[in-house]
């Protein structure tokens, strides 16, 4: 029995795990469509800021960064960069943040936003 139990249990973690392992190729994937403008370290700004350790960041932050106007407002109000802000960013960057500079249209697919938040997550330095 306790062979059976062990069995079920290291069958779930490496389903888990592979899961995982599955998302972070479909969100390093999907972030190409994000690359031309965002690095996923956290050093190189490009036309929008890096994103290398996003998470908890507050909206805006990025020093080396020129920000709209409207994404430091959000910052300021209190926002900071989880999986539900960016699922909701991801999803409608301008209806998100209205007026502020992102030009991308955002991901409509629930999945590809959560792969490149789990592959974002992966980037925490």
């Amino acid at each position: 029995m306790m062979r059976f139990a062990f069995a079920a249990l290291a069958a779930v973690v490496y389903a888990g795990s592979a899961m995982a392992e599955d998302d972070l190729v479909l969100g390093e994937k999907t972030f190409k469509k994000c690359a031309a403008c965002h690095a996923p370290d956290d050093k190189t700004n490009k036309v929008g800021p890096h994103l290398g350790d996003v998470f908890e960041r507050v909206p805006g932050t990025v020093a080396e960064y020129k920000y709209s106007e409207a994404m430091i407002a959000f910052g300021a109000g209190g926002a900071k960069w989880d999986a539900a802000t960016l699922d909701a960013y991801l999803a409608d960057p301008k209806g998100t943040v209205p007026k502020n500079k992102m030009t991308f249209a955002g991901l409509k697919k629930p999945e590809e936003r959560a792969a490149v938040i789990a592959f974002l997550k992966s980037k925490k330095l």
